[in-house]
């Protein structure tokens, strides 16, 4: 029993010893480094956007060309999806079908570039694309085969246009690569959307 108080009151006394060596360690170097990573993470906090990517100061061409074809995108997969339930021509149906799919995946790839730049696109159908998607949503068979067939080929010819312009002249590095990379499927479109028009 006295051994193992001698034990403990020597360990104490070690412990005490120690803790005495430690508190006369500067302590600088540690709160030097608590500093450093603060100032790296507001830092880090200023240039990066929500989803981790550098914020860019976009122009107003760059931020319009962005919230058209977020509009734009979203009334192609809309008018897409009624032409899965109005056509009768089975062309027809094959390109909503192809409209559904290709630009849902565009307009993903969108989101994620202006979640990453700060901005928002649009969530609901605005001006001449809610027009004619209303006025399709009339339409049935024959009538609507004809009707959104036309409207596509327009639609497409002004996307092929404003894509190209922003695929070369578009400030942002990475909108300018999404629309560089884009508009192939959007010619492919067209020149299916004439194609199909034509047999009607």
């Amino acid at each position: 029993m006295k051994k193992f108080l001698i034990a403990a009151v020597v360990l104490t006394v070690a412990l005490g010893g120690c803790r005495k060596e430690n508190a006369g360690q500067p302590e600088t170097d540690t709160t030097a480094t608590a500093q450093s990573a603060s100032e790296t993470s507001t830092a880090s906090a200023t240039t990066t956007g929500s989803t981790g990517g550098v914020v860019t100061n976009m122009t107003e061409d760059d931020k319009e060309f962005v919230s058209k074809a977020g509009m734009g995108g979203m009334a192609e997969v809309q008018m897409g999806n009624l032409a899965l339930s109005k056509a009768s021509n089975a062309d027809v149906k094959a390109f909503g079908q192809r409209m559904v799919t290709d630009h849902s995946q565009a307009n993903n790839e969108l989101q994620q570039l202006a979640t990453t730049k700060g901005l928002a696109l649009p969530t609901e159908l605005a001006g001449e694309h809610k027009e004619a998607f209303d006025k399709l949503s009339g339409l049935s068979g024959a009538a609507f085969d004809k009707a959104y067939m036309k409207h596509m080929v327009e639609d497409h010819e002004k996307d092929v246009s404003e894509f190209d312009k922003a695929s070369t002249s578009a400030t942002d590095s990475d909108l300018k690569a999404w629309a560089g990379k884009t508009l192939p499927t959007l010619k492919s479109h067209l020149d299916q959307a004439k194609a199909t028009a034509k047999k009607l």
